[in-house]
């Protein structure tokens, strides 16, 4: 079979036929990051003031807690993405790559676990303090 034919590489079907999976998604995850702070940046403009008594009231309903998490979720998967790339094309010991694409998955889960659970503990009450 060789290398393929012309259409079979242009169409990114390579030996891991994956195509260009990695860059939709990273396109998909800005889009999510644009669309969450639009509606984060909107809604914080219309509320009547900034104190932290308003915020985390906001924060209590549904829409804002969810489109909040939805936001923390996309960074950090937009993040993980883009360095992953970085790390792929810039580590070439086999060794180091696993280390550091091993380091930026925990720092990104654990990234994002800690932002969710503080969105949820302030949209159930606890942190009202």
């Amino acid at each position: 079979m060789g290398n393929g034919t012309s259409i079979g590489r242009v169409r990114g079907l390579g030996s891991a036929h994956d195509g260009a999976h990695h860059w939709l998604v990273q396109r998909f995850t800005a889009v999510g990051n644009l669309v969450t702070v639009l509606f984060l940046g909107i809604s914080l403009v219309m509320l009547p003031d900034l104190d932290h008594a308003t915020v985390t009231g906001w924060i209590s309903e549904p829409i804002p807690a969810f489109m909040l998490a939805l936001l923390v979720i996309t960074t950090f998967w937009h993040a993980r993405l883009g360095l992953q790339v970085l790390i792929e094309d810039y580590v070439h010991e086999a060794g180091s790559k696993f280390a550091a694409l091993l380091v930026l998955n925990l720092l990104t889960f654990a990234g994002a676990g800690f932002g969710l659970f503080c969105i949820a503990r302030l949209s159930l009450g606890a942190g009202a303090a």
